[in-house]
């Protein structure tokens, strides 16, 4: 993949967007997959109901690219399942590259994030929208990349990065992707327990080795996709199994 020319614009490109009807929000990261998505004889921007789709493939799937919280796809998602099937694309970055520039576009540095990020972010996109995947024809599709964040020195930005603003976020690397189409994805990638065999928050921690904040975010969304029930309480634990 291409590296990024510092002097071609950044700046200049992020205001482009920005006055942009439609698209004013949307980041290199979203327009790469949305038109990688749409693909040879499909195409962008259509409308689709009341709304707007990021793309339409030659299939006739409708594509929406989804950075954040799926909160804000639930009434969007309803309306395309009525003409057709419909595919979230959920980038989550495993490995992201930070580059900060100054006002004259200057790169100043770069640095990896030491935040790591998994399949199992999943749960955070769809925290605020559990019931999502049980729309008919839904495919959830999460793309593991590296992702470049880049930021600039312009004293406007949130006190916790010391002014330094967001400008953008591009496709750095793609690793692979997880399809969930259905149920049995879900349970095949995130259920590491056998039917009937209890099991609560802290054991899904320990057998998957995520945090325990994770596993319980991922225990709500399962329960309310009713792949898994509660059965009852040890101790102070919900006990869940299979459903």
């Amino acid at each position: 993949m291409k590296k990024t020319n510092p002097k071609k614009g950044l700046l200049a490109k992020a205001q482009k967007r920005k006055n942009n009807i439609g698209i004013k929000n949307e980041s290199s990261l979203h327009r790469t997959l949305k038109y990688q998505y749409a693909g040879p004889g499909g195409k962008t921007e259509a409308e689709v109901g009341s709304f707007v789709a990021d793309g339409i493939n030659k299939n006739g799937e409708y594509i929406e690219v989804q950075t954040g919280s799926f909160a804000p796809l639930k009434k969007k998602v309803k309306e395309f399942a009525k003409y057709g099937k419909v595919r979230i694309i959920h980038p989550i970055a495993i490995r992201k590259i930070i580059e900060v520039y100054d006002t004259k576009e200057k790169l100043l540095y770069r640095r990896k994030s030491p935040v790591k990020s998994s399949k199992w972010d999943i749960f955070d996109a769809l925290l605020s929208a559990p019931e999502l995947p049980l729309v008919k024809g839904l495919t959830i599709e999460i793309v593991l990349a590296d992702i470049t964040e880049k930021r600039i020195k312009d004293g406007k930005g949130s006190w916790r990065r010391k002014g330094i603003s967001k400008l953008d976020k591009e496709l750095a690397a793609y690793h692979e992707s997880i399809i969930f189409a259905k149920k049995s994805d879900y349970m095949r990638h995130f259920i590491p327990f056998k039917k009937e065999e209890e099991f609560t928050v802290a054991a899904l921690s320990k057998q998957t080795n995520i945090k325990i904040d994770m596993a319980r975010k991922a225990l709500y969304v399962l329960t309310k996709m009713k792949l898994i029930k509660r059965i009852g309480k040890k101790g102070n634990a919900w006990v869940y199994v299979r459903g």
